[in-house]
């Protein structure tokens, strides 16, 4: 997949004069917001990590490309375009193979950013195990990724509308480490609580930093979840999303919703029914992670 490599012009010159670079998905401006918010997220989000010092890599799929770095051009189309596909690892070869537009998962921006040398990884929540996911076996391949694939997730935890337990569970089996960043609770996304603890609390980047640089030179490959929680002020009640939630995916299943269609209608209905606020929920958490991710990638370069 190297040959298939494109580089932006910022990206390409911040790799020659070896700055630290964050990587950031496209499938959070194509399928997690709406325009214009997810356009005007973008930006922000690309001008925060370079504020913390380090240089944005926004990846995407275009013309038979996987882009590391976007031009504006290239952020609208992914903002605007309808027909943007949502790429996972099994979707890569497809999308290239015709060309098409795909806007890449947790688990696609992964992959890419190891093939260019990217460690750390500015998210908004990862995938898991969904909800009844012991019976259909809907397990996020963000997972398998994460299990085998060299980059730092920064992440406000695991998406409330999944099976957080299990989740954590299939981490800790495939040797994942789950580290609060300023917490010991689990975050879910919208919300800063869940029953469940992360494996180590770090309190600064230059903590994480370690912990990445001396799991990579042990050569125990694999990704790591930075769970860095929503802030306060922009946090959602816990119970209130966990009532809204099952109440949601009730609909998806009564509906004949299922796989990938899962997420964003969840999300949408979500949105909806928070009179939009769990969208500037979303954002808030977005441009947090941003942030902490900017200032590990830069202490992780220093190491």
């Amino acid at each position: 997949m190297q040959n298939y490599l494109s580089f932006s012009e910022e990206v390409q010159e911040a790799i020659e004069q070896q700055k630290p670079i964050v990587a950031l998905e496209t499938t959070i401006i194509s399928h997690g917001m709406p325009y214009p918010q997810n356009i005007e997220m973008a930006k922000t989000v690309e001008q925060i990590i370079r504020n913390q010092g380090a240089v944005p890599a926004t990846i995407g799929l275009m013309d038979g490309s996987i882009k590391i770095g976007l031009s504006e051009e290239e952020l609208l189309e992914f903002a605007t375009n309808k027909s943007v596909e949502k790429v996972s690892r099994r979707d890569f070869p497809y999308i290239l193979a015709t060309g098409k537009i795909g806007a890449t998962t947790v688990a696609a921006t992964m992959i890419a950013a190891q093939l260019a040398g990217i460690k750390v990884f500015a998210t908004g929540g990862i995938g898991g195990v969904h909800r009844g996911g012991e019976l259909s076996m809907d397990v996020s391949a963000d997972l398998t990724e994460l299990a085998q694939t060299n980059v730092a997730v920064v992440c406000a935890g695991a998406k409330s509308i999944l099976d957080v337990g299990r989740t954590l569970e299939y981490l800790e089996t495939e040797g994942v480490p789950v580290v609060g960043y300023k917490c010991e609770t689990f975050p879910t996304f919208y919300t800063r609580e869940s029953d469940f603890n992360v494996d180590f609390q770090l309190d600064s980047p230059e903590e994480v930093a370690r912990l990445l640089d001396t799991k990579w030179k042990l050569n125990l490959n694999g990704g790591a979840i930075i769970a860095n929680p929503v802030p306060e002020e922009a946090a959602m009640n816990y119970d209130e999303m966990e009532a809204l939630i099952a109440h949601v995916i009730d609909d998806a299943t009564k509906q004949g919703i299922a796989g990938k269609s899962v997420t964003p209608f969840v999300l949408d209905q979500i949105k909806q029914r928070t009179d939009g606020r769990s969208l500037e929920t979303n954002i808030a958490l977005v441009k947090h992670n941003a942030e902490v991710a900017g200032q590990i990638a830069v202490a992780l370069h220093s190491l």
